[in-house]
């Protein structure tokens, strides 16, 4: 599929891939390319897909508190 920007920069996607893929997505840009990565309606629901059942049972507050607490763990862990 080849598309381009109108006037304002705005890009058109097809029916098919919004149905498809959604209608929100993250712009990644490289050095010669650009790729658009959908987002999930609720992105820690596709989060939770993806690595299977790591994260059940678990509120997104316990989960930030985790990663918090793990980051503060490889802060200190760095600086010896």
């Amino acid at each position: 599929m080849a598309t381009k920007t109108d006037d304002r920069g705005r890009l058109y996607l097809s029916k098919e891939l919004r149905e498809r893929h959604g209608e929100k997505f993250h712009v990644v840009e490289y050095s010669d390319h650009i790729e658009l990565i959908p987002i999930d309606e609720d992105p820690l629901e596709g989060l939770r897909e993806a690595v299977g059942d790591a994260f059940d049972g678990k509120s997104i507050e316990e989960l930030r508190e985790e990663a918090s607490e793990l980051a503060a763990r490889e802060a200190v862990d760095d600086l010896r």
